[in-house]
């Protein structure tokens, strides 16, 4: 598939006339990074942003201890590191490839120059942020108020949600990392998720899948109204 077709499918340039996604083609820059590698470091200048076409990378802050604290998982069809680009900034995060990923890097010179002739792509960006803003709002609330279930809770109806209400979710992350996401420890994220499992609020397997088995528990957690026994 060339590139102009790939990014007619991607969500972020979804409308754009044909021309502007062959001029958005031209100034892309293909992009492998394997599993485990660095895209950048916190600190590094914002010279552009990158589009996942297949993998997945997470974003992710570490504190003076070197503890880790996952802001965002990414996967396909998703932009990330695209804040510099408006605010000429550094990166305000690390983002590491957590499977073999391939990438479109927009510079953000050439990118801001398209931008100034056709602002539909600005205002899809927007959007993009605008939600982003809200998940990740959504996970201060949920580090500060909540306790581990009721952020367990919440981060699973998010996934069901992005996935059109689905019951079956597909983690596409290791425990260890989600229990990073939750602000928590892989050993107490395991407790829960049995203790979920033996009142039949979910159905989980040793792998990554879990299924929403009492969908109003799931929300009362998630809503502080409800505990586990």
């Amino acid at each position: 598939m060339d590139i102009a077709k790939q990014l007619s499918h991607i969500p972020l340039f979804q409308g754009l006339e044909p021309q502007y996604l062959e001029t958005l083609a031209r100034i892309a820059v293909k992009k492998f990074f394997k599993r485990g590698e660095t895209v950048f470091a916190e600190g590094d200048p914002g010279i552009g942003f990158h589009i996942i076409t297949s993998g997945r990378i997470k974003v992710y802050k570490t504190s003076p201890d070197g503890k880790e604290q996952i802001l965002h998982i990414m996967s396909q069809g998703e932009p990330f590191g695209e804040v510099p680009v408006f605010t000429g900034q550094r990166f305000p995060a690390y983002a590491e490839a957590i499977a073999d990923t391939n990438t479109l890097f927009m510079p953000r010179d050439d990118f801001m120059n398209l931008i100034r002739t056709e602002p539909s792509v600005a205002l899809s960006m927007l959007s993009v942020l605008s939600m982003r803003l809200k998940r990740f709002t959504s996970l201060i609330e949920d580090l500060s108020l909540r306790e581990v279930p009721g952020r367990l809770a919440a981060y699973l109806l998010y996934l069901s949600e992005r996935d059109q209400g689905t019951d079956d979710i597909n983690l596409e992350i290791s425990k260890t990392q989600l229990a990073s996401i939750l602000g928590t420890i892989p050993e107490t994220l395991s407790r829960i998720l049995a203790r979920m499992t033996r009142e039949a609020i979910i159905e989980s397997d040793d792998k990554r899948h879990v299924r929403i088995c009492d969908r109003t528990a799931i929300e009362e957690l998630a809503a502080g109204e409800r505990r586990l026994a």
